[in-house]
């Protein structure tokens, strides 16, 4: 099966808001679990369309039905210094494990570097989530610290891995899908 990549829609939201009201999706992302509501999320929706300058949000699809899978995000880009954030979550259960990671993050990786310029992309990851962790230094991405005890998850803290790939290192990492 075959992806694409393509803006997050008002359209996208409901899909999107379940995911984020998903405990166990979040369980593997930095983020704390919250319950959200649709306004909650047509509200950041709007705020991100109003800062579409430093923020790219793209909806990961498969390419038969059209349908989103997962989202990829490209954060806080700062133009002076050429860096942004990463992000990614593969919401729909039946996608993970399948390559969907890895289809995004190449193309991310190279709509950052090559369409928008940038020169470096950062990311967080729980310190327990090896799936990611591989996936992320499969691609490039080089460990650059730890921020001890930054996240709490059900009682308990967790230390953050800030990663980050650079221009060169992707073009050098011999991992760059061409298609």
């Amino acid at each position: 099966m075959s992806y694409f990549l393509r803006e997050i829609s008002r359209s996208d939201l409901p899909q999107i808001s379940s995911w984020r009201n998903d405990p166990g999706l979040i369980e593997n992302l930095a983020s704390p679990f919250r319950f959200i509501d649709l306004e909650v999320d047509t509200k950041w929706f709007e705020s991100y369309m109003a800062s579409r300058a430093n923020n790219v949000r793209l909806a990961i699809c498969q390419r038969d039905s059209g349908s989103i899978i997962g989202a990829a995000y490209l954060l806080s880009i700062d133009w002076v210094s050429r860096s942004c954030e990463f992000s990614i979550f593969i919401g729909d259960v039946h996608s993970r494990g399948k390559g969907v990671g890895e289809f995004a993050i190449q193309h991310v990786l190279r709509h950052a570097f090559e369409d928008l310029n940038l020169r470096r992309v950062a990311l967080n990851v729980l310190e327990n989530n090896a799936r990611a962790l591989h996936l992320y230094r499969k691609n490039g991405f080089v460990d650059e610290g730890r921020l001890r005890q930054a996240v709490a998850k059900r009682g308990a803290y967790f230390d953050l891995i800030q990663m980050a790939i650079l221009s060169d290192e992707f073009y050098s990492s011999g991992t760059i899908d061409r298609s």
